[in-house]
């Protein structure tokens, strides 16, 4: 059986380009640290590549790299030069278990954009860092950045932004004092990331690599590997042709009674798609979709294996029924029109015959 990919949103299949760089990579097999020739060598070709990486995401400050972006995450979240902490309630888990856990929590409205009148509200003269996802990885929601950035700088705050589902897709945003990027989210592979700062000063070092801001040796064929699967990125991301088949499709859902996510979004994104299907629970779904050969998802994939319900899909106000009946479908690099019409035609007969068992 012919095998329909569409999870991305979790992690995309490496390009060939990257998979070519990292070839190349794996020749420099020195620590870039070391004084020696072969060294410098290595360390010449880790500088080359974080000027492409820089380039290619329009970033003109610094940039830290990481072992992915819960790595990212835990630097940004324990080094920042700020006594206090805000994060959205519908951030990754990644971040949400990089918190302290007597931080704020500031919560969405039904859309999922955070509020930013309230966050105003929330701030007082204590420099805090305030954390929000860029696009949420489970409903495709992007946030306000801008919006968002006002009231945190208003008040002498730092604003970090986990970038992760953004990077290589859409520009990041200018507003963002901090930045969060995932390789593996955009073709590039897994177990390498980097933390973008606009200044070191805003960052506590903790003595190591990376300027001091990391410890360990740095993954020098997956910074290769990054660095051309950035370049690699299309502008779109994903043709509109081949999401086309979307927008029929979503009809559909509706006349049979699902909820088609995006409906109820402040700014949906075209890559992640949450959708819910009447009598018939998500897990459920995955199963019978895994059978008939499409792979997806219940959302992130670092919750999608437990039974409790998305904290996303709660913190928006969904219902746990509703919620349990959610399913994510994410689109790539490699997602054909064909790709995108099987998932479609597979959803709505699965959809049919769940309602001619419940009648």
């Amino acid at each position: 059986m012919t095998r329909t990919y569409l999870d991305h949103a979790a992690t995309t299949p490496l390009r060939p380009q990257a998979a070519a760089a990292m070839g190349r990579g794996f020749e420099l097999w020195a620590n870039p640290s070391s004084p020696h020739a072969e060294g410098r060598k290595a360390r010449a070709a880790l500088e080359e590549a974080r000027i492409a990486i820089k380039a290619a995401l329009g970033w003109d400050g610094e940039l830290i790299f990481t072992s992915g972006a819960s790595e990212a995450a835990e630097l940004a979240l324990g080094g920042a030069d700020a006594p206090k902490t805000f994060v959205s309630a519908i951030e990754h888990d990644a971040v949400l278990r990089a918190r302290d856990w007597s931080d704020l929590e500031l919560s969405v409205r039904p859309d999922g954009a955070l509020d930013a009148m309230l966050l105003g509200m929330a701030l007082d003269q204590h420099r805090t860092l305030v954390a929000v996802q860029h696009v949420n990885s489970e409903t495709g929601n992007r946030q306000d950045v801008a919006a968002i950035a006002r009231p945190v700088h208003d008040k002498g705050g730092l604003l970090l932004v986990d970038c992760a589902q953004s990077a290589g897709k859409m520009p990041l945003p200018p507003e963002a004092d901090m930045a969060i990027v995932s390789a593996h989210k955009f073709g590039g592979p897994s177990g390498v990331g980097a933390l973008l700062v606009r200044d070191f000063a805003m960052l506590h070092p903790t003595g190591g690599q990376e300027r001091g801001y990391r410890r360990g040796t740095e993954n020098l064929p997956g910074v290769l590997g990054m660095a051309a699967a950035l370049e690699a990125c299309s502008d779109p991301y994903v043709a509109p042709e081949v999401l086309a088949p979307l927008e029929p499709f979503a009809e559909e859902v509706r006349a049979l009674g699902g909820l088609w996510l995006a409906d109820r979004l402040s700014d949906p994104t075209p890559c992640i798609r949450a959708l819910a299907m009447p009598h018939l629970s998500g897990s459920a779904q995955l199963m019978r979709f895994d059978a008939a050969g499409i792979a997806l998802s219940q959302g992130s994939a670092c919750s999608s294996g437990s039974l409790r319900t998305s904290h996303v899909l709660k913190a928006m106000g969904l219902d746990d029924d509703l919620a349990g009946r959610t399913i994510r479908v994410s689109f790539g690099w490699t997602t054909t029109r064909a790709d995108v019409e099987r998932f479609c035609d597979t959803w709505l007969a699965m959809a049919r015959g769940a309602a001619e068992r419940a009648a």
